[in-house]
C-alpha cells in the first residue's frame, strides 16, 4: 500500500521529495546518542524518492496581431539534477518534514541540495 500511495504522489517544480538515511545511535567512540539528536544537524542525507519537473522557464511572447487564435502553451522546464535513487546531502533548515502512512520524509527545494551521489546500478 505504501508504494502505491508514493506513485500518486506528484511532486511539483523544483522540489525533491527525500526518504532520510537512517541515523546513527552511536558515535565512533561507542557513545550513545539521544533520541532526536541527528533532527537537530544542519545538514542531512537521504534518497531521493521523486522529484518534481524543475525550474519553470517562461513562455516567449511573440507580438502576433491575430489574437483570436488559441496559443498552444505548453510549459516548459529546466530539468533538475538528481533523480529518484540518488543519495543526497541537503541543508535541513531548508526542508520540510511530511509523514506518508507513518513514514518521515523530507521535501527540499533543489536548491538546498548541497551533494548528489549516483549510483547508476542500484536499480537495474
Amino acid at each position: 500500500m505504501h508504494a502505491e500511495r508514493l506513485k500518486k504522489i506528484i511532486v511539483v517544480g523544483d522540489r525533491v521529495l527525500i526518504k532520510p538515511k537512517t541515523a546513527q545511535t552511536t558515535t565512533r567512540g561507542g557513545l550513545v546518542l539521544p533520541p532526536g539528536y541527528s533532527e537537530k544537524e544542519e545538514i542531512q542525507t537521504g534518497y531521493v524518492i521523486k522529484t518534481g519537473p524543475g525550474y519553470p522557464v517562461p513562455l516567449p511572447r511573440e507580438i502576433d496581431s491575430e489574437l483570436w487564435k488559441k496559443q498552444d502553451e505548453q510549459p516548459s522546464y529546466i530539468p533538475l539534477q538528481a533523480k529518484p535513487g540518488d543519495l543526497v546531502v541537503f541543508i535541513q533548515k531548508g526542508a520540510v518534514e511530511v509523514v506518508i502512512d507513518g513514514e518521515k520524509y523530507f521535501m527540499v527545494n533543489h536548491h538546498f541540495i548541497l551533494l548528489i551521489e549516483r549510483d547508476e546500478g542500484l536499480f537495474d
